[in-house]
């Protein structure tokens, strides 16, 4: 019976071990995103990046919906990192995030947004347009 015990007790430590490890290997790659929004009262925005992941690129399409105050239309690029990245796969998703400004000629936007996979990007760049916006935006990733 004692045995027995030990032996689940091992177990569980190396499952709960191989969980640990496996979590560790999650890694992280670069990303560029250039998008285009535009609206009046419900926007949209579409545009096109790359993802460098291990020494590969990885071209990306972009798409979405804006709901709340958009007024005006922008093109921003921005760079920045991704973590928690298995494959590049994982990076195709929904990222949803509120938020608000005015740009009138030109400026620098920053962005921390996550998908349903919890894949994080941290991105900063540049805007220019002529844009004021409070809402609420929806961006889908997708791998071309």
């Amino acid at each position: 019976m004692r045995l027995s015990s030990t032996i689940r007790t091992t177990l569980l430590a190396l499952v709960a071990f191989a969980g640990l490890s496996s979590a560790a290997r999650a890694d992280e790659g670069y990303v560029q995103l250039t998008i285009i929004k535009a609206g009046w009262i419900i926007g949209g925005n579409g545009g096109s990046g790359v993802l460098d992941f291990h020494g590969r690129r990885y071209s990306l399409g972009i798409g979405g919906i804006d709901y709340g105050l958009v007024f005006g239309g922008s093109r921003a690029v921005l760079r920045g990192r991704v973590h928690n990245i298995w494959r590049p796969s994982d990076i195709a998703g929904v990222y949803a995030a509120g938020g608000a400004g005015i740009v009138v000629g030109g400026g620098v936007r920053g962005i921390a947004i996550t998908n349903a996979k919890g894949v994080v990007l941290e991105l900063a760049g540049s805007q220019i347009g002529l844009m004021a916006n409070a809402d609420l935006s929806g961006l889908a990733i997708s791998i071309r």
